[in-house]
């Protein structure tokens, strides 16, 4: 069975193109204009054992929002589409990850239910020119197109960039956790027979 997904996306604000090996081995190529969201993906990919490439150009010149949002569509719709059907699938996932000072913890279920739960206060509006409010955006976005329940809790942290770092790391964990496939669990993970 082959997880993949492949997808080219074009508004008048941006044009995405990205693939998505579920079952990669963490490899990343990516060019998103927007250098750190460049490197919270790359952790995000190698922490999920997710092979990931994109080649987004969007209207950086204004602000990285539309370009941050559209990457959180796109790997939503990737994810969605890789998964099928998500028979065998452990569903649930679960990860601390500590960066430093800061600690957070990512819970998914891939149930077909898209929410997005956040706790987390950062103490920087900015992280280099990225603006820190578009971590949410990025979060329910990709939740949203995903269709899955998130849910994020940043423990404790006071270096902005660690606290967001922790909370990637632990996104890729929990994810490859929960669309790990478990011999075990015959046909679809519910007991309603599907998600």
């Amino acid at each position: 069975m082959t997880r993949t997904a492949e997808l080219l996306r074009k508004t008048n604000e941006t044009e995405i193109q990205l693939s998505l090996n579920i079952d990669g081995e963490g490899t990343s190529d990516l060019e998103t204009g927007v250098p750190f969201m460049t490197h919270m993906l790359d952790l995000f990919a190698k922490h999920g054992q997710f092979d990931l490439t994109i080649d987004a150009k969007g209207d950086v010149e204004i602000d990285d929002h539309h370009t941050t949002e559209d990457i959180g569509i796109c790997l939503g719709q990737a994810l969605r589409e890789g998964l099928g059907d998500k028979r065998g699938i452990k569903r649930y996932g679960n990860a601390f990850v500590p960066m430093d000072e800061a600690l957070a913890q990512v819970v998914v279920d891939l149930s077909n239910r898209p929410h997005l739960e956040m706790r987390a206060t950062f103490p920087n509006q900015k992280v280099g020119t990225f603006d820190t409010e578009l971590v949410h955006e990025f979060l329910w976005k990709f939740a949203l197109e995903a269709r899955m329940n998130l849910h994020v809790i940043v423990h404790y942290g006071q270096n902005t960039h660690h606290m967001i770092e922790a909370v990637f790391k632990a996104l890729g964990r929990a994810l490859d956790e929960a669309t790990t496939v478990d011999p075990r669990i015959k046909g679809i993970p519910s007991t309603k027979g599907m998600l």
